[in-house]
């Protein structure tokens, strides 16, 4: 998936997985692998040993990577998962929604 149709702060609904039918917001895209942070989604548990940053250590729960085709844009207008196309506008390359037309902010 091109790195350009979900970017950082982009609004997705997880498509498979363990966690599908769940939403949130990329918090971080990492495009030369493929893959997207989403939160509150695929987290995982650490176990961290003690250190002097950390002297309790403990275990956290924390997200994961996962790829980014697993996810899609939600749409702006319907609230439905949906692709994403690009189109000119005023000479401009903005992202739309191919559900519904609408034009993606961001």
């Amino acid at each position: 998936m091109s790195a350009a149709k979900i970017k950082k702060g982009d609004t997705v609904i997880v498509l498979s997985g363990k966690d599908k039918g769940k939403e949130g917001t990329v918090t971080r895209s990492l495009p030369r692998e493929g893959k997207v942070v989403v939160a509150g989604v695929n987290l995982i548990t650490r176990h961290n040993k003690p250190s002097q940053t950390n002297p309790n250590g403990g275990i956290e729960r924390v997200e994961a990577p996962m790829a980014a085709s697993k996810v899609a844009l939600k749409d702006p207008t319907t609230g439905q998962p949906t692709r994403v196309g690009f189109a000119m506008v005023d000479g401009k390359k903005v992202r739309i929604a191919k559900k519904s037309g609408a034009q993606i902010n961001g």
